[in-house]
């Protein structure tokens, strides 16, 4: 499977939210390499095995999940205001996926140096 065949089985209603997180993730995570991993799309740093951003379709949300743990600190302030497991920022309504977050987020995971990423 690839990225598009996986928008394709999203429900209709979701498909623009996630359409438009994947335009974003490729326009600001210049240089990763999109895959599918674990049934969802990730992004993956050059000459790196595991992904540092994925996002997914689940049943009740969209998930976005930020595996890097010093950009998940550095942004702490602005990510308690939403629904955050460990890694994964959760948006019930795709109405209401805050896109300049989720920009900022990826543009530090993008200009940081190689690290950490959560297991």
């Amino acid at each position: 499977m690839d990225v598009v065949t996986y928008l394709a089985g999203a429900p209709e209603a979701r498909r623009p939210a996630l359409t438009r997180l994947r335009e974003l993730c490729l326009a600001e995570l210049t240089g990763f390499e999109e895959v599918i991993a674990y049934g969802m799309p990730a992004y993956v740093r050059p000459g790196e095995t595991v992904g540092e951003i994925a996002w997914a379709n689940q049943k009740q949300y969209i998930s976005f999940y930020l595996l890097r743990t010093d950009v998940r600190d550095a942004f702490e302030d602005r990510l308690a205001a939403h629904d955050m497991g460990k890694a994964c920022l959760r948006f019930r309504n795709p109405a209401k996926v805050d896109f300049d977050l989720l920009r900022d987020l990826l543009r530090a995971t993008a200009t940081a140096a190689p690290g950490p990423v959560c297991a």
